[in-house]
């Protein structure tokens, strides 16, 4: 490829490098990225490992963190989630629909996606329910990206008087019991006309320099950052501008945070569909070269700051942040040299603050404590180790 043609090329680089993003385009296969690991170390393994998730045929994978040893997560390890099923769906038949109140609607097959101005994005993608559980611990990863962005099309398509949501359709569907009636419903998230049309937006139809695994969305998918998983949308079949909320199961009966608030006189519960990520850390794993170990972890869900932890209930202590690969969307790699470590078992917990001095919330902090469901918990990750 001409040096004239990459520099026609669109490319939005939240994370990676410029270098990354033609090696991707060259069909090259993706750097080592930078990583605090030390020759001839070993993991020591968290004596607090996760039981099987109850529900395999939806949580599929899950990203084990003893193995986070790369700033990008390979598409192999990546969390699959999946609600209705995981569609089959043959590129050369597929195409995404732009319909309801547009002006144009329109019907692009891949390859029309894939000849619009390419761009990429390296972000974290976290499942809202990550760490909501014992045994969903690992719905976390972050990748490069590719596509083209959704704004251009929108614009294209024209948004009509009286649209006020984009509701973005998978190819997936299942039964649903609503009451006393059953019916088929779609995967479905919506977002408001102005939030569809952050330039951010992605359609994406390449992870980590590779065509979309069926696992992860094949053959197109939207990638929102910035916004907690459920948002970016798998199989994307169909986007939908439409003149009401929607308030399909995903938006209005599941992925809805349930927390009491102190209204008036009364503690009530007040229910918000799940949004945008919260600010977030957790320590990844503990190595040991002879008698030297370390502490690895990864912040994620704002600009961070700094990372502090603490083993025990001693101290809060800052660690060092590998800051070699700058990213808005993604995580932020941390370690933290563990000098004296005594044998026997202990505490290892991590905090983030971030760039406006938010401080990632303890479990009894009563922003987690007053919440009565498991979506968007953020609170302070605490795993247990055992040295010999």
């Amino acid at each position: 490829m001409k040096a004239a043609d990459l520099q026609r090329r669109e490319f939005l680089l939240c994370g990676g490098a410029a270098a990354a993003a033609g090696l991707a385009l060259l069909q090259i296969p993706l750097p080592a990225w930078g990583f605090p690991g030390r020759a001839g170390e070993e993991v020591v393994p968290w004596a607090d490992q996760p039981p099987p998730h109850p529900r395999p045929q939806i949580v599929r994978r899950q990203l084990r963190w003893e193995e986070l040893d790369s700033w990008l997560t390979p598409s192999e390890r990546f969390f699959v989630i999946t609600h209705y099923g995981m569609p089959a769906i043959e590129a050369r038949n597929w195409q995404l629909e732009i319909a309801g109140l547009v002006r144009r609607p329109m019907a692009l097959s891949l390859d029309q996606l894939r000849a619009r101005p390419r761009r990429e994005v390296v972000c974290t993608v976290e499942c809202s329910g990550n760490h909501g559980f014992p045994f969903f611990i690992g719905g976390i990863g972050t990748a490069q990206w590719a596509g083209t962005p959704l704004a251009p099309i929108l614009e294209e398509a024209g948004i009509a008087d009286g649209g006020i949501e984009v509701v973005f359709f998978g190819a997936d569907t299942g039964e649903e019991r609503v009451r006393d009636i059953t019916v088929r419903a779609p995967f479905a998230r919506s977002m408001s006309v102005s939030d569809a049309r952050d330039a951010n937006l992605l359609l994406c139809y390449e992870m980590n320099g590779q065509p979309l695994p069926q696992a992860n969305g094949f053959p197109l998918r939207l990638i929102a950052p910035g916004w907690y998983g459920i948002a970016s949308v798998k199989w994307l079949s169909r986007i939908e501008v439409r003149d009401r909320r929607y308030m399909g199961r995903f938006m209005g009966r599941d992925y809805v945070t349930i927390r009491e608030e102190q209204i008036g006189d009364q503690r009530l519960v007040v229910e918000t569909s799940v949004g945008r990520a919260l600010l977030k850390s957790a320590p990844a794993r503990v190595t040991r070269v002879g008698d030297r170990y370390r502490i690895i972890g990864a912040a994620w869900g704002a600009p961070i700051e700094r990372i502090e932890l603490r083993v025990d209930e001693g101290p809060w202590l800052p660690a060092s942040i590998d800051r070699s690969e700058e990213a808005e969307f993604a995580w932020k790699i941390w370690s933290w040299d563990w000098e004296n470590a005594t044998p026997g078992e202990h505490l290892i917990t991590s905090r983030a603050i971030d760039a406006a001095g938010r401080v990632q919330p303890a479990m009894d902090d009563p922003v987690i404590a007053s919440k009565r469901t498991y979506w968007e918990s953020n609170g302070q990750v605490t795993r247990r180790v055992r040295l010999a």
